[in-house]
């Protein structure tokens, strides 16, 4: 079994201070954990420390009032529980900011999937006018080259390369990649606890796996305790009231040659509805977004892309009538005709996904501000 830290105080062990002393909690297989970490950026004691003080400094937005953590708050289980994430002078984004917990193990990033690695996630951010609003990359570094806190600590921690906008992604990537989820009451049950599930969580569990269908997106494995498939569905969610075809021609002018198009769409009211036909043009993946991971999901709502599902039994409501219906439903959905024992039951079994340690964290931690740094 594994040795269990509380995420909130997840650490390396050890001499060595690198993966190999890290300890991932109780539900999370450390083997995976490590293998998740990319050559090209090993993980190291210095180098998690440095990324969470950019993780929390405002200063890397344009008028130093929001952070990373400003829309991804430990106080909120590493959300902001706005419908709509909210970035520099209050501008309103289109999607809701998903948890961080676990990001680690995403293959892809952002809802639609557009960015390969947590280190080109981390730098979208920081130039988008609708988020944390820095004119360019550079910026970005200029404004932290002239910090005698930074120039000492990326010399250390990057000797051959200093501060640079991949340096700083670097950095930011690591801590995010030590974010762990584990040590739920569903955990403890899988490792042989009986009684670590009520009744009626064990009842939504076995209808989780059966009658509701929901582990067909929603997949559990040992190896990928995630609650998700990483892939992308259309549920209905946003596309089922709008014109698709209007969109795609929208879309495929705003496109142009227009390299930040990307970003600027997935922003855009409407077309951001699009949502992974945006990064694919297959129109196969029209209003499909990714499964996000069920873990921690009380503490993570409102629900959906778009925060349009306030609690967790307007969700399994929704999903117990089939979803939205539009020309590119997911095949999995149909009406489930769950009666409201059954939702209620489900509901139940989902807050047995709630960790522990993140519970504590969620408790004891201030939540951020937009008051602007000195």
């Amino acid at each position: 079994m594994l040795f269990l830290i509380p995420s909130a105080a997840l650490a390396f062990q050890g001499p060595g201070n690198t993966s190999e002393d890290f300890q991932a909690p109780i539900g999370i297989n450390q083997r995976a954990w490590r293998e998740k970490i990319p050559a090209s950026n090993p993980i190291t004691a210095a180098k998690v420390a440095l990324g969470k003080q950019l993780y929390f400094d405002k200063r890397l937005s344009m008028n130093a009032s929001i952070s990373c953590a400003t829309c991804h708050d430990p106080a909120n289980a590493f959300t902001d529980h706005a419908n709509l994430a909210v970035g520099i002078l209050g501008q309103q984004g289109t999607r809701n900011a998903p948890t961080i917990l676990n990001v680690v193990f995403n293959e892809r990033f952002f809802w639609d999937g557009r960015a390969a690695s947590l280190e080109e996630q981390a730098k979208q951010p920081l130039t988008s006018k609708f988020e944390m609003g820095m004119d360019s990359y550079q910026a970005v570094v200029n404004r932290l080259q002239v910090i005698s806190r930074y120039r000492t600590d990326f010399h250390r921690v990057f000797p051959n390369e200093g501060i640079t906008i991949d340096t700083i992604a670097k950095a930011i990537a690591s801590f995010e990649r030590t974010k762990l989820s584990g040590n739920s009451p569903f955990d403890r049950f899988i490792a042989g606890d009986s009684r670590a599930l009520t009744e009626t969580q064990k009842n939504g569990w076995s209808l989780f796996r059966g009658k509701a269908r929901c582990i067909e997106c929603h997949t559990y494995t040992q190896s990928s305790p995630f609650f998700t498939d990483l892939k992308f569905h259309n549920t209905g969610v946003g596309i089922s009231d709008l014109n698709p075809a209007s969109l795609l021609n929208q879309m495929e002018k705003v496109q142009g040659a227009n390299s930040q198009a990307l970003g600027l769409m997935s922003h855009t009211e409407g077309l951001s509805e699009l949502g992974r036909y945006l990064v694919t043009w297959n129109t196969k993946d029209t209003g499909a977004f990714k499964t996000p991971t069920l873990r921690d999901i009380e503490l993570t709502g409102p629900y959906m892309h778009n925060g349009s599902q306030k609690t967790l039994i307007d969700v399994v409501r929704f999903y117990s009538k089939g979803g939205s219906p539009n020309p590119n439903l997911d095949e999995r959905l149909r009406p489930l005709n769950l009666t409201d024992d059954e939702m209620n039951d489900i509901v139940e079994f989902l807050r047995a996904l709630t960790s522990d340690d993140v519970l504590r964290e969620v408790q004891s931690t201030q939540p951020q501000t937009r008051t602007p740094a000195l």
